[in-house]
């Protein structure tokens, strides 16, 4: 039986788990799970636990393999849980060296690895370079797939354990992201989403120091064939002037930006250690619509963060509407060993819960809003599946007998429980 990945977190850890099967499999692995964890929260690295625990339930006589950022920041962790048969950090996950060190000691050592032997952790803040790895296609053939521009992130906020398990900031070579993009597409995927761990620092290690902005257009201008090109979550204060430019411009770049704020109170942005102001966010979604008016903004929040008061939650809920915040990714605050929010004077769990939900029900009603908006408007749909597309604005829409990879132009005639529908899904009104 083939390599079988199973993926925690963000869009990053999915672009990685496609190399793992490749070079798993070509090292020779087989009848193997590997668990490709996240560690921005407890409760994701709980998840995680929770998930090996029940395949060495399900599949005794199968091997377990955990890497990802969990791995990398709490490998004895991991090692010590008794299902687990080999623990990979996140450089070693990338390098078809490790896997066939994995392969060799499976071989002479079957299942009787010792605890060090198990481990492979490296120090990920001595990695200093980015190797690009180059995929035909993407297993689970879907339309949409990622392309990894950038690891790592130089920045230090106070609540994230991230850095430690991704190392410092280092980009892939724009030739190389051109090349994987024109790759990607000539076998069959409509829209790329460009993705990394801090997208907005790409360049910095590279020579002549070129921004995101730069390698966009790069793509959009040496790739005429893609169709769409999308943006992973970014840092608004990093955004550079060709970036907004191509916005601007180029309508393939897809009018939906995720944007990282994590708070709305200035107070406690300083706290996280965050670059921005509540004012410089309210003033870049302004800046963004005037050259784009249709742009979708979705955002990454922050409830509870030590020492939040109700009156700086509050900043943070009514932010939603003062940037017209469409899809919004709720976080409860979560302390990670090792940080310096991790000493601050914490808020009552309970009432983090509480505040949570209130922002996801802010977030809700904003995005019911959005909907709302769409009912009668015609918007081009790349279909997913037989049931289901998405807008250029990242809405989902149902559709009927889909045909995954087609762009269609549907007349949007309603919406119900967070998807749009259109007024007729046939193929009638397909588009080229």
């Amino acid at each position: 039986m083939a390599v079988e990945v199973i993926t925690f977190g963000c869009r990053l850890n999915g672009f990685e788990s496609e190399v793992i099967s490749r070079e798993a499999s070509l090292a020779g692995i087989s009848d193997t799970f590997v668990v490709n964890t996240c560690a921005v929260t407890n409760e994701a690295v709980a998840q995680a636990r929770q998930a090996i625990r029940k395949l060495r339930r399900d599949n005794p006589e199968r091997r377990i393999i955990v890497t990802g950022c969990a791995a990398q920041t709490q490998p004895q962790m991991f090692a010590e849980m008794p299902e687990v048969d080999r623990v990979l950090g996140n450089d070693e996950k990338m390098r078809a060296t490790a896997w066939a060190a994995t392969q060799t000691l499976f071989e002479t050592s079957r299942f009787d690895l010792s605890r060090e032997q198990k481990v492979a952790v490296a120090d990920i803040m001595a990695v200093r370079e980015m190797a690009p790895h180059m995929l035909e296609g993407f297993r689970n053939g879907l339309p949409r797939v990622f392309v990894q521009v950038q690891n790592g992130c130089d920045h230090r906020c106070t609540f994230c354990i991230i850095p430690y398990g991704r190392g410092n900031s280092r980009s892939v070579a724009m030739g190389a992201v051109v090349d994987q993009v024109r790759a990607l597409v000539e076998a069959g995927h409509v829209e790329i989403v460009l993705t990394g761990v801090d997208i907005t620092s790409y360049g910095t290690d590279l020579p002549g120091a070129p921004k995101l902005g730069a390698l966009i257009k790069q793509i959009l201008k040496h790739v005429p064939e893609l169709k769409r090109l999308r943006l992973s979550s970014i840092d608004s204060i990093e955004a550079d002037g060709d970036l907004l430019d191509a916005i601007a411009t180029d309508e393939r770049l897809m009018p939906h930006l995720h944007l990282s704020l994590q708070s709305g109170d200035d107070l406690i942005l300083k706290r996280m250690k965050r670059r921005h102001s509540r004012v410089d966010a309210i003033a870049f979604c302004a800046q963004v619509r005037r050259l784009r008016p249709d742009v979708v903004f979705g955002a990454d929040i922050i409830a509870g963060f030590p020492t939040e008061t109700d009156e700086m939650f509050e900043r943070s809920r009514s932010l939603i509407e003062e940037c017209d915040l469409t899809f919004l990714h709720v976080f409860p605050y979560s302390p990670r060993p090792g940080t310096p929010a991790a000493k601050m004077p914490q808020v009552d769990g309970r009432l983090i819960k509480e505040r949570a939900k209130r922002l996801r029900g802010t977030g809700e009603a904003a995005l019911a809003r959005a909907l709302a908006r769409e009912v009668g408007a015609t918007r081009q749909v790349l279909v997913e599946s037989e049931t289901q597309g998405r807008t250029v604005h990242f809405f989902p829409v149902e559709v009927r007998d889909g045909r995954a990879g087609e762009v269609r132009s549907l007349v949007i005639g309603g919406y119900r429980d967070g998807r749009l529908q259109s007024a007729a899904a046939g193929r009638g009104l397909a588009a080229s």
